[in-house]
């Protein structure tokens, strides 16, 4: 074996041994106060105790919450750049919006979570159900609005879906860099309605009202809230929440930020935040997320297809 070989090989596990010597970048691909935000930090916060290194916050939103990811896997492959990732990066790949593959040219690391969706319309709107949504939709084309997080995005995608299924329904779609955007933007009547996650807050506060959630069950704190799928909609949308690192992180590496952020879920703080979104914690590998980034990324492609939304 050559010196420069022997260096190589030995160099790894030294390398993962006096990991991490430095603080850690963990670039979010929203804008601060939304879900996601507030549930990636908690965890971060949750997981540099283990780590025993600062975990730095880096907000990037913008590109449905691609821009984030795509420089995540342009860093260096040590560990020290790592990132959030959602099923919009997978998205914005089958629309022909990235210059990489999300499932190739990325080290999946840990994925710990994904998100209630649904729709939800200020408190005072007209509609008092999704039917009745629906119904004033179908009648009125291109005359109701609604918010999510970006193109691509799984609420916009659901919401398209969705209007197909129900009957070749016209929305406009305002696309958001974040959680908070959307919220503010039917705060403040620019929009009539907001797919995504981050409005449940206001709902309990009052502010807004919960037409329909698009998991599978019904969601145990909005209890009296139908699902799509038991509307006749074969819709059932969750997204996911990882971390993922660039191409080549050494697997020794892996496992030490696998087993610090898996740790770091058990954190009640953690799961607080996670509570107050009722967004479910969900636990895979590093091996597992992998597998399942691969079988969702068939399922999004094919649903990208049939939306027409592919990039020519």
């Amino acid at each position: 074996m050559g010196t420069i070989s022997l260096v190589l090989v030995l160099g790894i596990p030294v390398m993962a041994a006096e990991y991490p010597s430095k603080p850690i970048s963990l670039v979010i691909p929203y804008p601060a106060g939304g879900s996601t935000d507030l549930t990636s930090r908690a965890l971060a916060n949750a997981a540099k105790k283990y780590l025993g290194q600062p975990i730095i916050i880096e907000n990037k939103p913008g590109g449905g919450a691609t821009v984030g990811v795509t420089l995540v896997v342009t860093k260096p492959p040590d560990g020290y750049t790592i990132g959030v990732t959602t099923s919009a990066t997978t998205n914005a790949f089958h629309m022909g919006k990235l210059q990489f593959n999300p499932i190739e040219d990325m080290t999946h690391i840990i994925r710990w979570g994904g998100y209630l969706f649904g729709i939800v319309v200020r408190a005072d709107a007209q509609w008092k159900t999704i039917q009745e949504f629906l119904q004033y939709s179908k009648q009125n084309p291109q005359k109701v609005s609604y918010a999510s997080v970006g193109v691509g995005t799984s609420p916009h995608l659901d919401m398209e879906e969705l209007a197909i299924s129900a009957g070749d329904i016209q929305w406009i779609h305002i696309p958001c860099k974040g959680g908070a955007e959307t919220n503010t933007a039917l705060l403040g009547g620019h929009v009539d309605a907001v797919s995504g996650s981050s409005g449940m807050g206001l709902v309990d506060a009052g502010k807004f009202r919960l037409l329909v959630t698009y998991g599978d069950p019904r969601s145990e704190r909005y209890s009296t809230v139908p699902t799509l799928k038991e509307l006749g909609y074969n819709i059932v949308s969750t997204s996911s929440l990882g971390i993922i690192g660039p191409k080549g992180v050494p697997k020794p590496i892996v496992q030490k930020i696998q087993e610090a952020f898996k740790k770091a879920m058990e954190n009640p703080e953690f799961k607080g935040v996670m509570k107050k979104f009722d967004m479910p914690i969900t636990y895979l590998s590093s091996e597992d997320y992998e597998k399942f980034n691969h079988q969702d990324s068939e399922r999004i492609g094919k649903l990208v297809k049939r939306l027409g939304l592919k990039k020519q």
